[in-house]
């Protein structure tokens, strides 16, 4: 494996110790997408918002009843908690 210079490990370090935000981030630009999204497009949203989810740390559980319920003011909801 490749060394990496100083800043390129400051980068890493930074993106490891900001995971969350980014996922909360990246799930709130999906929710928006959702409310826009039709048909396949849906799904793919649906499959990417299901990514970012999981990186926030919200239980497996949870999502799938999201997901069923297809509702993204439902979602945007949960994620108010998480802001």
């Amino acid at each position: 494996m490749a060394e990496h210079s100083r800043h390129q490990e400051k980068i890493i370090k930074n993106y490891y110790q900001n995971r969350d935000a980014i996922g909360l981030q990246k799930a709130q630009e999906a929710v928006t997408d959702l409310y826009l999204s039709e048909g396949k497009k849906r799904a793919q949203v649906w499959k990417r918002l299901v990514s970012h989810l999981e990186k926030i740390g919200i239980p497996e559980k949870q999502i799938k009843q999201m997901q069923e319920d297809d509702d993204p003011a439902k979602v945007a909801k949960v994620l108010e908690k998480y802001v």
